[in-house]
């Protein structure tokens, strides 16, 4: 059957082994002698072993209470940090986290519900936009931490992951093999230049089905199968498809997922947050 070791009894031995003394040690515990006397005595018959050596003229540990000092440290630094992120002050408050739409599934949602979990009162304001608009906010201080896709980026930014720009439409659509093709596509979407400029290069005649700033309007038009668009490769919606064009479309480049975090090192929050980032992306 197995038994739990009482923490507070624990945390009287590792003080009085740390300090060399139940006085000393009952004055920082703010407890009196006796109660830590007897905490000491209660832990030693739970156990069924002898952690101090009280025969000499200054407390020692026997050789099981310097193995039992090594898990107490552990296990109470352990109970420290889930204390403080539950219940400490430090841990409350707004964070605000910018994600490009097209690259918030698969990971995203999992980064947030751990995050949720961990540190239940803290509030997270996701933004969802465009690069542009993300990297705007992060540089004007209104974000705290943001990811990009970028084709190239600042040298000293952190990288995610690569992919590959490829076009998608509707499952089984055929707007493709259509000329002009119709390109579908948020105004402020970094992709859409570089789709143009690959058909252009390509000598394939191409068109606007929609001038938007609706990003619904976009996935309805791509759904309806009155166009295209070019998305990161991996995160394309279940309801349209990559599209197996056979070479006939060209290839367009890779592009970086890039983390961006305030530079403001006593933000833990932020840490935290980016941390969770890193894990989902190894």
């Amino acid at each position: 059957m197995p038994r739990n070791l009482d923490l507070t009894a624990l945390r009287s031995f590792k003080t009085v082994a740390e300090v060399g003394g139940v006085t000393r040690a009952a004055a920082q515990l703010h407890l009196t002698q006796s109660a830590v006397s007897m905490q000491l005595k209660r832990l030693e018959e739970s156990m069924g072993i002898a952690l101090l050596d009280r025969s000499a003229r200054q407390i020692a540990l026997t050789a099981q209470g310097e193995l039992l000092l090594s898990y107490a440290r552990r296990l109470l630094s352990l109970n420290d940090e889930a204390w403080a992120r539950l219940t400490d002050g430090e841990y409350e408050g707004e964070i605000n986290f910018g994600v490009p739409h097209d690259i918030i599934h698969p990971h995203i949602p999992h980064v947030l519900r751990r995050f949720a979990a961990e540190y239940p009162n803290v509030k997270v304001n996701l933004i969802s936009s465009y690069t542009t608009s993300l990297k705007a906010g992060f540089e004007a201080g209104e974000i705290d931490v943001t990811m990009t896709t970028e084709r190239g980026g600042p040298v000293d930014v952190e990288p995610l992951a690569r992919q590959q720009l490829v076009w998608i439409g509707a499952r089984d659509g055929r707007a493709w093999k259509q000329r002009p093709i119709r390109i579908s596509s948020h105004a402020a979407c970094a992709f859409r230049p570089i789709a143009q400029e690959a058909l252009d290069a390509a000598n394939i005649p191409w068109e606007m089905a929609v001038d938007t700033d609706s990003s619904e309007t976009v996935e309805a038009t791509l759904l309806a199968d009155l166009a295209i668009e070019g998305r990161l490769s991996g995160r394309v919606p279940v309801e349209l498809e990559e599209i197996d064009h056979g070479g006939i479309l060209p290839e367009m480049p890779m592009f970086n997922v890039h983390l961006y975090v305030c530079p403001d090192v006593q933000n833990p929050l932020a840490r935290e947050l980016a941390g969770m980032i890193r894990d989902v992306y190894k």
